[in-house]
């Protein structure tokens, strides 16, 4: 393991953004990685990802899409934290903003095929003007990915339209020190990919839930149950309330004309 874990040396950055994030003190589990800490640790310390395709999902139905799609509301698309946490982000953006949700949250998946999730919906019924991938949790099984899927996402969505991203914290307390420190490190590799691209694509904007965590030390075992997943309803709150704002702020910046799918 040490000899595995010395061949992905993080970047100054990338040591920065870890070091701002504590272990902390919960316990739980996560789907997605291998049950046995003593099984592969994989390439990059955390673990191999497991068989997605089976665990719980939330995907919205057609009749819904067509009407986010009809009122220019949001498309997003998540992982097991947007399954649990997605139906009362509906209800907040609701009540705050008056916009409609379309979901395709699947636990496990990484950011990979919630891109080819986009493409499919883009391809069928076109796309709101704004999107929200709330993924990149499981990317921490092979972080090299992120950036070629951030540029997929931008790629489909084009420049007329705002893609708000939420960045990763992980760190599963039910695992060993060792894969701690990897999930830390590779949440931060996948942060510094989104904030490399936020300088490439000006409809890019980031929601900071890993900042936000770090910020108060205390938030990392009130808002989060296991290291990974949010607490309900404070850290479930928490989270989808800087969603919120994120995606108000992108509505005012809209061109008042709506543009076509």
């Amino acid at each position: 393991m040490r000899k595995r874990l010395s061949a992905v040396k993080p970047n100054r950055r990338q040591i920065l953004l870890t070091g701002a994030v504590a272990v902390a003190g919960t316990t739980g589990a996560i789907v997605a990685a291998s049950h046995s800490d003593a099984a592969d640790s994989g390439p990059y310390g955390s673990g191999v990802i497991a068989n997605w395709l089976v665990l719980s999902k939330a995907i919205s139905p057609e009749t819904i899409i067509k009407t986010v799609i009809a009122k220019d509301g949001v498309f997003m698309f998540g992982d097991s934290i947007a399954v649990q946490d997605g139906k009362s982000l509906a209800i907040r953006l609701a009540g705050r903003t008056g916009d409609s949700l379309a979901v395709h949250n699947w636990s496990g998946r990484p950011t990979t095929q919630a891109v080819d999730a986009l493409q499919d919906w883009a391809t069928k019924y076109g796309m709101p003007r704004r999107i929200l991938m709330a993924t990149g949790t499981n990317d921490v099984f092979n972080p090299p990915v992120v950036t070629a899927q951030i540029n997929r996402t931008m790629s489909i969505v084009g420049p007329n339209r705002t893609v708000v991203w939420v960045n990763t914290q992980m760190c599963r307390t039910a695992r060993t020190a060792a894969m701690q420190i990897a999930d830390q490190r590779n949440s931060a590799w996948i942060n510094l990919q989104l904030a490399d691209a936020q300088r490439r694509y000006p409809n890019l904007r980031i929601v900071h839930w890993a900042e936000y965590l770090a910020a108060k030390p205390t938030r990392l075992t009130a808002y989060l149950s296991d290291g990974v997943h949010t607490t309900v309803p404070y850290g479930q709150d928490a989270r989808n309330e800087l969603i919120t704002q994120a995606l108000a702020a992108a509505k005012l910046a809209l061109p008042q004309a709506k543009s076509s799918k």
